[in-house]
Order: C-alpha cells, then structure tokens, then sequence
C-alpha cells in the first residue's frame, strides 16, 4: 500500500534562521564576497519574508553567478560551513517532529528551495531519506557548474512536481502525508498534501493558517526546547 510521507521545509522550520545569510555571510569572512553582497543578500532575504520578492528572478541572477565554479569545492565548502554554523541552529522542536515521524514509519523527505550543497549536510545530520531542492547544472566532462538551474525551480508549484514525481517512483500517499513549512510561497504545497503544519510562518502564512485552521507551531533553537508547541 501507499505509504505517508512527512515533507519539511528547511529554512525557519527545521534550521531556525535564513540559511542564504548565513552563506553569504560565512563567504565574506573566507573573503570570498564583499560587504554589497551581504547587504544586498539581507535586503532580499527580508522582502522574501515579507512577499515582496520575485524570487525565481533573484536565483536566477544567483545561480548565473556560480557559472564555472567547481561542484566538489562547493560541495566541500558547504559541509564546513555546516559544521562549523547551522548545525547549532537546527531547531530541537525539528528534530523531534522528524524522530516522530520516523517512529510513525513515514518517508522522510527535505522539501526546499536551496541548493543540494545547502541541504545535503542537513539531510545527512536528521538522516532524511530524500532531498528534493533546486538543482544547479554542472558540466560532467569538468565539474563545473554552467550557470542554470536543472528544472524544475523547488520553488510555488514545482515543489508540488518534485513532490508528485517522488510519490510516483516511491509509492507515496501525498494525500495521507504531511508537510511543514513556514513559507506563504508553500501554499500551492501545504494544499496538496493532506495534514498541512505551518511553522513560524511569515505575515501571509500566518493569515492563511488563521483562515483556514491550520495547525500552527513554533520551532525553536534553544537546547533541551522540547516538543514543539501549537500556537493556537
């Protein structure tokens, strides 16, 4: 039979923070971006939250901008990075809904925007069965990135392709399964699934969540955090 999976988001749900600002700023202390990125990476991050941002323009400007970089010294540079600055702001309220599910025997699943050198040190560290991100083109005579986006973008409705596509090869119940996340951009998602849980939601989840009496909890990075809490 189907199996349930549980599907979660990656930035302000199971990582506590925007995880685009913490790379741009860890690049600037290797001296590897300048203050004008930071700034300007912060000023994007912060339309995000708020829905103001056309982000499927900015990644691609982003994206563009790693043409001819190596994959493997990305790779390695993002599992430093890891290491050294996101591993203490995974939220314990996240890891505790993930060892849920797990117990429940539901497919465990990162569902998210970023990149695979973003997500593969979380998914490796909560030991998730599947990664579906946004995908960067790499040249396979040299290892290089080519400046694009494999489509499709794990952004609005091609989470729901990605998610479709996982459930056809991996015989998934969407409707059963579950999904956290506390993006408005997510809601072509949130409503795909069968039990929707919003977490930390931006100003227009969090009306949709009200409007529709959606489950609303809060994640948080404190140690020992316990159990996640509904907000209402």
């Amino acid at each position: 039979m189907p199996r349930p999976a549980a599907f979660f988001d990656m930035d302000y749900t199971l990582v506590a923070a925007n995880t685009a600002a913490m790379y741009v700023k860890f690049l600037r202390r290797e001296g590897l971006s300048s203050r004008r990125q930071v700034a300007r990476t912060l000023w994007w991050s912060m339309r995000y939250r708020l829905g103001l941002l056309d982000l499927p323009s900015v990644v691609e400007k982003v994206v563009a901008g790693v043409a001819g970089d190596s994959e493997d010294e990305m790779r390695r540079r993002c599992e430093r990075w890891y290491a050294e600055e996101v591993a203490p702001f995974v939220s314990p309220d996240g890891r505790e809904a993930v060892e849920r599910h797990r117990s429940l025997g539901d497919v465990l699943v990162l569902l998210t925007g970023n990149s695979p050198y973003i997500a593969g040190p979380l998914v490796a560290d909560l030991r998730l069965e599947h990664t579906l991100c946004t995908r960067l083109e790499v040249d396979e005579a040299t290892g290089l990135f080519t400046g694009r986006i494999t489509p499709p973008f794990a952004y609005g409705q091609g989470k729901v392709t990605l998610a479709e596509a996982l459930a056809d090869r991996e015989d998934l119940d969407l409707e059963a399964s579950t999904f956290y996340t506390d993006s408005h951009t997510d809601l072509p998602m949130l409503l795909r699934v069968g039990r929707p849980v919003v977490v930390n939601p931006d100003p227009k989840l969090a009306w949709e969540a009200t409007r529709r009496d959606w489950p609303v909890m809060e994640f948080g990075v404190a140690r020992g955090g316990g159990p996640g809490r509904e907000a209402r």
